[in-house]
């Protein structure tokens, strides 16, 4: 074998090994690559995916900016009809921006067909307070109502349990939506919101909201609950007795006079009443079924309503 052979044969050895190596070298940084992308991806889910599978358990801002307000109607325990009315009226209405929880308040139950309706009632609504007192109007029922909450709804998970509590009559239709739209730039501390009464007064600092439904911030059930003045003095027009209450504690330095968004109905005419308009919250004094109607159809509360073949409504 000559040199030139040998060279080659030298030169073409040196290529397979350098192959080899090379060879070997791609493998090398391509397992080190698939290591490093692994752990990349890896650092990636833990930033990426871990959070978002929280999210369900974290709080939700928008809930949490909710107002909570309760309306407490007082009635009586025999009015079944007139609670079953009011459910449709207010189980219809759709709200944004608040959670309402309506309520009917009575007295302690004194028949034993109350106990058995009503018991059904609990159980279907899940939608009364029976407080521990006589059934009355003016002789400290309002004051119950107000001095009860506080412990009947003692929660740690919310606090307060509502920002707002309303006393309203059955004879008083509430329009959800609009109240929480005058609701949405008020004060959520030291508040009074209603109907200033006499009817020709504008000055909520000078005399009382209406018993047709007045509300109050969540501290000022607070304080009827712990304050000795109401107490001491509870027997009178419930209303006009509240509006004392505030007075001599100097309490509601926030108030508001939702007059003429609440109003008696129009007939027959005084000087409390306001013809049905659009930017009603309230209307008073529907004492009869011919009333409830002309005021539900002129608020147009069917107009969800779809078409459908199992039913004909003209």
């Amino acid at each position: 074998m000559n040199m030139k052979n040998v060279a080659k044969l030298g030169n073409g050895k040196r290529f397979i090994i350098a192959s080899f190596i090379f060879i070997g070298l791609l493998v090398t940084l391509a397992y080190i690559n698939e290591i490093r992308f692994d752990h990349f991806s890896n650092i990636r889910k833990c930033a990426i995916s871990s959070p978002l599978s929280n999210i369900s358990s974290l709080p939700i801002k928008s809930s949490e900016n909710e107002i909570r307000i309760l309306l407490g109607i007082l009635t009586l325990p025999d009015n079944y009809n007139r609670r079953n009315f009011l459910r449709l009226i207010y189980g219809i209405q759709s709200v944004t921006g608040a959670k309402i929880d309506v309520k009917f308040v009575f007295c302690n139950l004194t028949k034993e067909d109350q106990k058995v309706i009503i018991g059904l009632e609990i159980l279907r609504y899940d939608d009364i307070i029976i407080m521990n007192c006589k059934e009355n109007m003016d002789k400290g029922k309002t004051y119950t109502y107000f001095s009860s909450l506080p412990d009947m709804l003692k929660d740690d998970t919310h606090y307060p349990p509502y920002h707002y509590v309303i006393k309203g009559d059955d004879d008083t239709y509430f329009r959800l939506p609009k109240l929480v739209e005058t609701l949405m730039p008020l004060s959520r501390q030291d508040l009074y919101y209603g109907y200033v009464v006499p009817c020709p007064s504008m000055d909520p600092f000078v005399h009382y909201m209406s018993g047709m439904g007045y509300l109050v911030s969540w501290d000022i059930v607070e304080w009827v609950k712990d304050s000795d003045i109401p107490k001491n003095h509870f027997t009178g027009p419930e209303d006009k007795v509240f509006g004392e209450w505030l007075r001599e504690g100097r309490k509601a330095k926030n108030r508001y006079n939702a007059k003429w968004s609440m109003y008696d109905y129009p007939d027959p005419h005084t000087r409390c009443t306001h013809e049905l308009w659009p930017d009603t919250v309230a209307v008073h004094r529907l004492k009869t079924q011919e009333k409830w109607i002309t005021t539900l159809e002129y608020f147009n509360v069917t107009q969800n309503l779809k078409p459908s073949k199992l039913y004909h409504i003209p």
